[in-house]
């Protein structure tokens, strides 16, 4: 299976030169002309990554999420839910990579086969980066009313993570 996963890129890079050929088109011009049009997306995608990633780290640092846990802790132990998954659950709507980094401090924590290292893992596979996406992509094609994009984006980060306590604790608590 190792085999077979290494040769699809390989094959595909040689599935496109060969479509080309048979094509007649100058591939290479092609490219070039693509690379060309990426570097202009680019541009026009920085200053909205820039502002997302101004805005998490203001909101990291500021100390908003010390006071958002005092706030939570009585609520999440009636329903048994462990502490630790508060952060996870507050940046995946607005960061991947942070998210990602505290998926990873959880596993290296407590372990992946852990209650709280397999509650983590399903919330990061059942959620998205909501805001990111809005940002980053409405953004750079000029989208302004992202209202409903916005509240369908929140209700299935919301159920995901309901769905994810709901079923690791049925099924491993």
């Amino acid at each position: 299976m190792q085999n077979i996963s290494s040769l699809v890129i390989p094959m595909m890079v040689l599935g496109i030169i060969g479509y080309a050929f048979i094509k007649k088109i100058n591939i290479y011009d092609v490219f070039v002309e693509g690379s060309k049009e990426s570097y202009d997306m680019v541009l026009t995608m920085f200053p909205c990554m820039l502002a997302m990633i101004f805005g998490v780290n203001i909101f990291i640092k500021s100390g908003v999420l010390e006071y958002i846990f005092s706030f939570f802790q009585n609520i999440l132990n009636i329903f048994h839910i462990p502490l630790e998954i508060l952060p996870m659950a507050i940046m995946r709507p607005i960061s991947g990579s942070s998210s990602l980094a505290i998926l990873n401090t959880i596993l290296e924590t407590y372990g992946p086969d852990s209650f709280v290292g397999r509650l983590a893992s399903v919330i990061q596979g059942s959620t998205d980066t909501t805001f990111y996406i809005l940002t980053l992509y409405f953004g750079s094609i000029g989208i302004k009313k992202i209202r409903y994009s916005l509240w369908a984006g929140l209700a299935a980060d919301i159920i995901g993570i309901i769905s994810a306590i709901i079923i690791v604790n049925y099924m491993f608590g």
